[in-house]
This record gives C-alpha cells, sequence and structure tokens, in this order.
C-alpha cells in the first residue's frame, strides 16, 4: 500500500511540475516538493548518448573548395539524441576577437550536405558568415538507426539543433542567427521559424511544402478526401510488409536521364540531370541512390506545414523560378506571412533546380543583403 502512495506521489508531483512550467512558475519551486521529483526527474532526463559518426576526411563534394574559407567537420545532436554530421564553412580574414552572424543552410530534399546546401554556405562563408551544411536525421553521414526516413517533426527540430550547436561556437554572434532552406527544406526551414524565436532571418529558395505535396499531389491535382484514404491505404499496406519482411520498401533513385521516356515531364527530367549525372551525383544522397523510405509520407500527409507562419515576427526572404512547377508553393506560402520584413523574389527565367547550382539564377547578392539588413 505504501508503495501505491509512493508511486502516485511521483506522478501527481509530475503533473504539478508540467502545469507549474506551462504557467511559468520557477522550475526551483517545484524541487521543494522532496525527493520524489529529483527522483522522478532522474528517470526521465538520462542525457544524451552521442553516436560514433564515421566521417570521412577527404573532400568529396560536388563544387570546388574555395581558398577563401576555412572548413571542418562538426558534429551536434538533437533532442532525439540524433547525432547530426555538418560541414562547417568560416572565412580565413575572420580578426581576432571578432564575432560574425551565423547561418545554418539544408536541402533540396534527399540531398547532402555535400551538394546544394554546401555549396549555398560555402558561398556565404566567403561574404562573411559563419555558415553550416549539414546531413538532416537519417540521411548522410547523420545519425539516426533507420536510414532514409524524413520527419516533418524531427527535421524541423533538426534546424533548431544546428541553432543550438552554432550558440556554442565562440566565433559566432549568437544575436545574428539565421536559416537557409532549399526546395523540400525550405518549407521546413519556414516551419522552423514559425517556432524557433533565436532565427532572426530565413531564405528559402525553390520551395516545396512536403506536407501539402504528399498530402494533396503536384499543383494539389489530388486534393480529396478519397485520394488521400486512397494513398493512406496503400502505404499502410507497404507498411504491413515492411514489417513483415524487416525492411523497408524505397521509393526508387532518380535515373540517368537518357533512360527516361521522351515524354516525361521537364521537371523529372531536371531531377535526373542533377542527381543522376556527374553534376550532381553523390554515393550518399537519398535522391541518387535508392531514393526515400516510401511510407516516410505518410507522417507528411497528417501534419500539415505553416500553420502558425502568419505569426512569425523574423524577416523572411522567398525567392522562386518563374518557369519552375514549384512556383506555387512560394507564393501561396508568402501570402500568408505578415509584416513588412517579409519579400518574394521571382527570377525570371528560372527553373526549380537553377538553384541548385546555376550561379546564374542564384541571387547571392540579394541573399547577402537579406541577411545584412536583418543580422545586425
Amino acid at each position: 500500500m505504501k508503495k501505491l502512495f509512493k508511486t502516485k506521489r511521483i506522478l501527481m508531483t509530475l503533473a504539478l511540475g508540467t502545469l507549474m512550467t506551462a504557467t511559468g512558475i520557477a522550475a526551483q519551486t517545484v524541487s521543494a516538493a522532496g525527493p520524489a521529483v529529483a527522483q522522478a526527474n532522474a528517470l526521465i532526463s538520462p542525457g544524451v548518448i552521442t553516436e560514433d559518426l564515421k566521417l570521412t576526411n577527404e573532400w568529396d563534394k560536388k563544387f570546388k573548395k574555395s581558398d577563401k574559407v576555412n572548413h571542418q567537420k562538426v558534429t551536434f545532436h538533437n533532442r532525439y539524441g540524433i547525432t547530426l554530421a555538418a560541414d562547417m564553412y568560416v572565412p580565413k580574414n575572420i580578426k581576432a576577437g571578432e564575432k560574425l552572424p551565423a547561418i545554418v543552410v539544408v536541402g533540396p530534399f534527399g540531398a547532402v550536405k555535400e551538394q546544394v546546401s554546401g555549396l549555398y554556405a560555402q558561398t556565404l562563408a566567403e561574404r562573411g558568415y559563419i555558415a553550416i551544411a549539414f546531413d538532416p536525421s537519417f540521411t548522410g553521414e547523420s545519425g539516426g538507426n533507420v536510414r532514409n526516413v524524413a520527419s516533418p517533426e524531427i527535421n524541423t527540430e533538426d534546424y533548431s539543433a544546428a541553432i543550438g550547436f552554432l550558440t556554442t561556437q565562440s566565433l559566432v554572434d549568437t544575436d545574428r542567427l539565421g536559416i537557409l532552406g532549399i526546395c523540400g527544406f525550405g518549407g521546413i526551414a519556414l516551419n522552423n521559424a514559425s517556432m524557433d524565436t533565436r532565427v532572426k532571418a530565413s531564405v528559402i529558395t525553390t520551395m516545396y511544402d512536403m506536407t501539402r505535396y504528399y498530402a494533396n499531389g503536384y499543383n494539389d491535382a489530388n486534393d480529396s478526401a478519397e485520394a488521400r484514404h486512397q494513398t493512406l491505404e496503400e502505404l499502410n499496406a507497404q507498411r504491413t510488409e515492411d514489417y513483415k519482411n524487416d525492411t523497408f520498401v524505397r521509393t526508387g533513385a532518380n535515373v540517368n536521364p537518357d533512360l527516361l521516356p521522351a515524354d516525361a515531364p521537364k521537371f523529372i527530367r531536371d531531377y535526373a540531370e542533377y542527381y543522376a549525372t556527374d553534376r550532381g551525383y553523390h554515393p550518399r544522397s537519398v535522391n541518387s541512390l535508392g531514393g526515400w523510405n516510401k511510407t516516410s509520407a505518410l507522417s507528411f500527409i497528417n501534419m500539415p506545414f505553416l500553420q502558425r507562419s502568419d505569426e512569425i515576427q523574423s524577416a523572411v526572404l522567398i525567392i522562386a523560378g518563374e518557369e519552375a512547377h514549384s512556383r506555387y508553393f512560394s507564393e501561396d506560402a508568402f501570402k500568408k506571412l505578415k509584416g513588412d520584413n517579409k519579400e518574394l523574389i521571382i527570377v525570371p527565367g528560372a527553373w526549380h533546380t537553377d538553384f541548385y547550382d546555376n550561379p546564374n539564377y542564384i541571387p547571392f547578392d540579394k541573399i547577402d543583403a537579406f541577411y545584412q539588413q536583418y543580422l545586425k
């Protein structure tokens, strides 16, 4: 009977702690409740176990190494205990004691830091920022037991984990932190900006809202309860088979563009020309080799992004291509934003993948000017 009473006391104390935290009462007040709280805290706060990642030391990027920046591999963990691998780029001309603004760069959806995000990060470092490009959870060199999984919640958290890492760096001005998301990680970046108030400026390029895409299809062509139900039926049947076979069926990678049918949509051909040729192919990239685990789509269907994007007070710059099939994601996301520190740029003549590595279309001057304006 005493044991039962003790258990109930611990549960009541935990509930009290949750309530007091939610109402803003100082945590130390709860500790006055006695040793039960200390015991409970010990049970629920075991700390983070860092994964032992195997990081390559060679320069295996899809872009040339700059002689204007220093590069190093770093790791950090998110609040799920997943250890993330990143490349950090620091300007060589940084002065002793100087603290610089810092940018977190991720994307595209299914890419790795050796591809597009690394190019953006290195270029930003050349312009005077500390920048990190990281592999999202379960991909590339980052940790996570199951591979090639995307998650709307965990991938949003990955951004905040990177911001947290930057706040510990002596060269970083922690009052001048920004993020830059590309393609599907553009939508995730905007989702993160809705949550993480440490982010003072966000740049979104060639955006996809992956929750909208998985739920509705391209251009919302399958936006109906019946169409979604059919998709859910198929994906849950796949879950059953995956569990039976102790594996995960993947969606399939981009194929050599020469093997595509003549009537393949241009955006499919554009993806293939980046991920399946020497231009962008990388053996750790989800999009270059095997594709996502097919059932990743389930959580995106049921967890829409941008629910509070109209409440973002920090600065946002959205950049899209005039000819991009994904343009509507950017325009619709921008319509919901509020405040005079929000801007939409449509780049004439640009297609979706032009923002991956084409210097004629990536407006780095504008991106730089935007960060300079709002990270000061």
